[in-house]
């Protein structure tokens, strides 16, 4: 069987031709990038976007997208079938903050979602992706750093949805067989996408602030150390994880870390290019209590030994990047930067 290189490792040729992915949830922060490094590798035609909600013309244009909801199992079988998909990538959430807010509507999509693509994937033989994140963690974890192995008890629906769903997929990985990967994202800092209601949106929305008025107000304390990492170590993250072999894998569901701060060192590094930028601190108690309860690491040491997982942004690098986005995507628009 041929084989291929990317990113130092080896995958079978197999994975390329014969690989057809499907993503549900598939507009949010995460899912049109990540389509994108996709279809340049596996072809335009083979990765397939789906939502409940209209794209952007830009996103529509980028390749095939179709309507689906992740709660209608029956034309999420359609469209497996139809298309002969063999990955799926599971998007769809309520995040963190908007999930507390609707605990009823978020226990919907992000439990009975779950299930439904878990039997999707089962009935189909289907490999899954699911994301995990931050938010399975609670204040019984182990904070500085968290171990992937370790007591998690979330105290939000999201994190207790997501906890959930790691410990479906591995069950059905050592009962059945399931192609099952996870991975817990950090906080994701992306200059594409609006914040969507997670607990560490405050470090894609400051961005904003500093280029348009110059001025921030965060809803956490000036003190509050969460993980984060950019999207395209996200992005990148994922694509080697979901072609890293199985026999490479000791885990189903993995740490990755990038970089630690707090608003206020984000603040100080971003000042070096808005020197104007100021910020003020009016912490909200529901995202400032699940900011507590969450990790201020995470240990991702047998992400980086088992599929040799490496980030490429530090702080200054993202906070640069960042800057660069935003200034010239308002600069492009017609809007003023501060």
């Amino acid at each position: 069987m041929s084989q291929f290189k990317i990113s130092g490792k080896y995958v079978v040729f197999f994975f390329c031709i014969f690989s057809f992915f499907l993503f549900e949830g598939g507009l949010g922060q995460l899912g049109v990038g990540l389509a994108q490094m996709l279809r340049e590798q596996y072809g335009k035609e083979n990765v397939i976007l789906s939502d409940i909600k209209r794209p952007p013309t830009e996103v529509f244009n980028m390749g095939p997208f179709v309507y689906a909801d992740v709660l209608d199992y029956k034309n999420l079988r359609e469209l497996v079938v139809n298309n002969r998909i063999t990955w799926l990538v599971h998007y769809s959430a309520l995040l963190s903050a908007v999930g507390e807010a609707n605990v009823t509507l978020a226990r919907t999509i992000n439990i009975t979602g779950l299930h439904n693509v878990l039997d999707l994937a089962m009935e189909n033989c289907l490999r899954l992706f699911v994301p995990s994140t931050i938010g399975a963690f609670g204040p019984s974890s182990p904070r500085d750093p968290a171990p992937d192995l370790c007591i998690q008890r979330p105290r939000t629906i999201y994190g207790v949805s997501k906890v959930h769903g790691e410990l479906m997929g591995e069950y059905l990985h050592h009962k059945y067989g399931l192609d099952f990967r996870c991975l817990r994202y950090p906080g994701v800092i992306s200059a594409t996408t609006k914040p969507g209601g997670g607990t560490t949106d405050y470090a894609v929305q400051i961005f904003h602030d500093a280029v348009s008025t110059g001025h921030h107000e965060c809803y956490l304390r000036a003190q509050t150390r969460l993980p984060m990492m950019h999207i395209s170590d996200c992005h990148r993250a994922t694509l080697e994880f979901m072609q890293a072999p199985e026999c490479q894998l000791s885990l189903r569901t993995y740490n990755i870390a990038a970089i630690s701060f707090t608003p206020e060192e984000l603040t100080e590094e971003i000042r070096k290019y808005v020197p104007h930028l100021k910020v003020t601190y009016k912490p909200d108690p529901v995202r400032q209590n699940i900011a507590d309860s969450w990790p201020m690491r995470f240990d991702d040491s047998n992400a980086r030994r088992d599929w040799g997982w490496k980030p490429a942004y530090s702080l200054p690098e993202l906070v640069k990047d960042m800057l660069d986005r935003i200034r010239n995507k308002r600069t492009n628009a017609g809007l003023p930067v501060s």
